[in-house]
C-alpha cells in the first residue's frame, strides 16, 4: 500500500470510528442540538445502528452549526433511566455528512430491549429504545413488526406515527419509502370542493435538488413530534422509494426528461441526503453517487427480512395510456429490470436460507391490479410491478423454483390498504397462488380519505385475487409466529386533525405454507 493510499483509508476509517483526521476548535455550540431527535435501526443479534442529527436551527443552511467536526458521546443501557449503561463511546458529527452521527454498536445480547441517547455541547438528547435481534440460531415464536410510508407533509399530520409509537413491543418498524415529498409546495395536497389544494401543512421551499435542499426537506419531516415519537419507540428499517430523490424516477431517468448527467447531480445529493437521516450502516454510505441500499436482517429462525430497492435499478416505466414522453414502449423480449441483474440474483440466493417466514420488503405493488377505467394512468400502474410483468415472472420463479410457501411481501406506495396474493401465472388471477402481499396505506400521503375509494364500486370484483381495498390513512402491525403471519390493518379516522383516534380495519391471516390472506 502507498502512502496515499494509506491517508485514503485512515481517512475512510476515522468517518466510521469516531476519530476526526480533523481538529476539534471547541467553539461554543448553540442550544438546541437535538431538534431533530433521535432514532435507531437495522438491529442484528448483538447491536443496531444509532443515530442523530445536530440541528440547532434546523431550516436554515447548515442548520445553525459551526462548519467543523463536533464531539458527541453516546450511551446504552438497560434500564430507560440510564443507572446500568452497559455501552457507550465518542463519535464525531461531521459538517459534510450535515453533522449526523452513525453508530454501529455491537458487544450486546441478543433479544433484549435497550435504551440509548446522545450528549453533545452539554446537551443530553431524549432517549430511545430498541430491541436487538436474536440471535442466527434461536428458536424465535414470536415477532412483530410495524410497516408505515409515504408521509406527505402537506397532505396531513402524522398522528399514525404516534399510534404506532405506542404499540406493544415492536421488535422493528419497516419503512418502505417517500420519508420526504420532494416537490413544491401544494403539489399533491387534497383538493377542496372546488377542487383547489387544501393543504394541511406546507412545504417551505420550493422543489428541492441541492444538498442544502434536501438537507432542509429532511428537517422539515424530521421536526415532527409524532415521527420522532415512532423512531423512539424501535428501530426502523429504512428504504426509499420515488419522492426521496424525484417523482417516479428510474435508474439514471427522472419524469421530466432531464439529461442523465444533470439528472444524476440531484440523484447524488439526494442519496447522501437520505443516508445523513436515516439510522443505516456504513454499508450504506454514499459513493460515486449510489447507495447500496438493499440488505437482509435475520431474526434467529423465524423470520428473514430482504429489503428492496425498486428504484435505482429498474428500467424506465412502461407508457401510461396519458403519456407518451419520457416513459418506454414494450419490450417483447422480456428484458425489463426492476430489481437490476446483481440485486436479483442475491435476492435469489437469500430466499434459500432456513428461517421459517421470508418478508420481501419493498416499496411498489407486486401482484396485479386492476384500476377504475376512469383513472386518468389507465387501468394499469406502471409504476409498479404490472409495468415489468417479464421482471415479475423472474421474481415468480424465484420463489415458484424453490418451492416455498412461506413468502409473504410487503409494499406501500399506492396510499391505500389492500391485501391478496402474487398469482403463478401471468394473466391468470386464479392461478396457484406464491406469496402474499400485504399492501400498507400512506401515513398521511392522500388525505383524511375514506374506507371505500371513490368510485372503485367495480374494483374489487375486477380483483377477485384481493381480499382488502381500504382508502384511510394508517400503518399495519404484523405478528409472526411460526405457523402463523397475522396483520393488524389500522386507520386514523383523520389527518387534516392533529391527534385523530385509530380504529382496527381489519385483522387478517397467512398460514405457513399456503399463500393467501384470511379474514380474522
Amino acid at each position: 500500500m502507498n502512502r496515499r493510499e494509506l491517508i485514503r483509508s485512515a481517512g475512510a476509517l476515522a468517518i466510521f470510528t469516531g476519530l476526526s483526521p480533523l481538529p476539534v476548535w471547541g467553539r461554543p455550540l448553540p442550544s438546541g442540538l437535538f431538534k431533530l431527535g433521535i432514532a435507531s435501526g437495522d438491529p442484528s443479534s448483538d447491536g443496531m445502528v444509532l443515530w442523530t442529527r445536530l440541528a440547532p436551527v434546523p431550516h436554515e443552511p447548515g442548520s445553525g452549526m459551526p462548519m467543523e467536526a463536533v464531539p458527541v458521546t453516546w450511551e446504552i443501557a438497560e434500564d430507560e433511566r440510564f443507572s446500568r449503561i452497559v455501552r457507550g463511546g465518542d463519535a464525531v458529527a461531521r459538517p459534510e455528512l450535515g453533522h449526523s452521527v452513525h453508530v454501529e454498536v455491537d458487544g450486546l445480547r441478543p433479544a433484549r430491549r435497550y435504551w440509548y441517547r446522545f450528549k453533545a455541547g452539554g446537551e443530553v438528547s431524549p432517549a430511545g429504545t430498541v430491541r436487538t435481534a436474536p440471535a442466527a440460531t434461536a428458536a424465535v415464536p414470536h415477532l412483530r413488526i410495524g410497516v408505515a410510508g409515504c408521509q406527505h407533509y402537506e397532505g396531513g399530520y402524522y398522528t399514525a406515527f404516534r399510534h404506532l409509537a405506542e404499540e406493544d413491543d415492536l421488535d422493528a418498524i419497516f419503512h418502505y419509502g417517500d420519508y420526504i415529498y420532494e416537490h413544491w409546495p401544494q403539489r399533491g395536497c387534497p383538493r377542496d370542493s372546488e377542487g383547489q389544494p387544501a393543504c394541511v401543512r406546507q412545504h417551505d421551499s420550493d422543489e428541492i435538488f441541492s444538498l442544502d435542499d434536501y438537507r432542509r426537506r429532511y428537517a422539515l419531516y424530521k421536526g415532527d413530534p409524532d415521527l420522532q415519537a415512532a423512531h423512539a419507540s424501535a428501530a426502523f428499517l429504512p428504504t426509499w422509494d420515488d419522492h426521496e430523490v424525484d417523482n417516479n424516477w428510474a435508474a439514471d431517468i427522472d419524469e421530466s426528461g432531464t439529461p442523465p448527467e444533470a439528472f444524476a447531480l440531484r440523484r447524488a445529493a439526494a442519496m447522501q441526503a437520505w443516508y445523513e437521516n436515516m439510522p443505516v450502516r456504513k454499508a450504506q454510505f454514499p459513493a460515486l453517487g449510489r447507495v447500496k441500499m438493499y440488505r437482509r436482517l435475520d431474526y434467529g429462525d423465524l423470520l428473514r427480512i430482504h429489503l428492496l430497492d425498486t428504484r435505482q435499478y429498474r428500467s424506465d416505466q412502461l407508457c401510461a395510456a396519458n403519456e407518451t414522453d419520457h416513459c418506454r414502449q414494450p419490450d417483447l423480449r422480456g428484458s425489463s429490470q426492476m430489481l437490476g441483474e446483481e440485486q436479483e440474483r442475491w435476492l435469489g440466493q437469500g430466499l434459500s436460507g432456513g428461517q421459517r417466514w421470508n418478508l420481501i420488503a419493498q416499496q411498489v405493488m407486486v401482484m396485479p391490479f386492476s384500476y377504475p377505467a376512469s383513472r386518468a394512468a389507465g387501468v394499469v400502474n406502471t409504476d409498479s410491478w404490472s409495468g415489468y410483468p417479464d421482471a415479475r415472472q423472474r421474481l415468480i420463479g424465484a420463489i415458484r423454483d424453490r418451492n416455498l410457501g412461506n413468502v409473504v411481501i410487503a409494499t406501500g406506495d399506492v396510499h391505500k390498504h389492500h391485501a391478496g396474493v402474487v398469482p403463478s401465472t401471468e394473466g391468470d388471477l386464479a392461478s396457484t397462488p406464491v406469496a402474499t402481499e400485504y399492501v400498507c396505506t400512506s401515513i398521511s400521503s392522500g388525505g383524511d380519505g375514506s374506507d371505500d375509494p371513490v368510485g372503485w364500486d367495480e374494483v374489487p370484483a375486477q380483483n377477485p385475487h384481493t381480499t382488502l381495498v381500504n382508502d384511510k390513512r394508517g400503518y399495519q402491525v404484523f405478528d409472526v409466529s411460526v405457523d402463523r403471519w397475522e396483520t393488524k390493518v389500522v386507520a386514523v379516522e383523520q389527518v387534516s386533525v392533529r391527534g385523530a383516534p385509530k380504529r382496527v380495519v381489519a385483522k387478517l391471516t397467512t398460514e405457513h405454507g399456503m399463500p393467501g390472506v384470511h379474514v380474522g
